[in-house]
């Protein structure tokens, strides 16, 4: 799960969601229900064929900021691609969709995802929003088909063990990791906690994801380096 709730935060299901009042609107600025979010998006997932694997949410004690993230089943492989959800009614942040194989929603703000829909509360936010989501939805299967294609590639290329440290102190040297993280990556690629088949890009690639959960999301931009490093890896003759 991508969702991390450590700056005050607190986890709630759907129905408590959906109990949460919203503030009435001004000429400026009108609130669109937390589980609202959820449910147009939800709604647009479905109707493109995209299954939702599981759901975590998160709001402030207030219930005024609301934090979330729906997984989605793959049909190319044993993972999840995510959704990640923003809303206030605070005004301290738009309306936040954003998608991708690794999407992170955190309560200290951090909110990174490969496509990102961004929306004021507007009066024509409510309205225009749906069709915003259904335009990024829509081509989602095929960029979920194109990133099948590259875990394919990385679970295919067979690394000798220099190839794995350079690949290591590359994600080093572009901070995706730091220094007291190399020998962590290391021993996770070495001795796998869980089955990454054999000693292959896609075991380095888990390897690292493995021991950044929980810590990505201070480094919005780790999610893309590492994918570059991991390329540089496949491309490698």
């Amino acid at each position: 799960m991508t969702l991390l709730l450590h700056a005050g935060a607190e986890p709630v299901d759907y129905d408590a969601l959906r109990q949460l009042p919203v503030p009435a609107p001004t000429d400026t600025h009108v609130p669109i229900a937390h589980s609202a979010v959820v449910d147009m998006v939800k709604y647009s997932l479905g109707f493109y064929g995209h299954e939702i694997a599981a759901e975590d949410y998160g709001v402030t004690p207030d219930g005024m900021r609301f934090f979330g993230v729906l997984s989605l089943r793959s049909e190319y492989g044993d993972y999840t691609d995510t959704v990640g959800l923003r809303n206030s009614h605070d005004k301290r942040f738009p309306i936040g969709i954003s998608f991708g194989s690794r999407v992170f929603v955190c309560d200290n703000l951090a909110f990174n995802g490969e496509h990102v829909i961004r929306r004021k509360h507007t009066v024509n936010a409510k309205r225009e929003l749906p069709g915003l989501v259904a335009e990024v939805v829509e081509p989602l299967r095929e960029q979920r088909l194109g990133q099948a294609a590259i875990f394919d590639r990385y679970r295919t290329k067979a690394l000798a063990a220099p190839e794995v440290d350079h690949g290591i102190m590359q994600l080093y040297r572009r901070g995706v990791i730091n220094i007291n993280r190399v020998p962590e990556v290391l021993d996770a690629y070495e001795k796998p906690p869980h089955d990454w088949g054999e000693e292959t890009a896609w075991r380095l690639f888990n390897a690292a994801t493995f021991t950044l959960s929980g810590r990505v999301c201070e480094n919005p931009h780790g999610t893309q380096e590492l994918h570059q490093v991991i390329d540089g890896l496949c491309a490698a003759a």
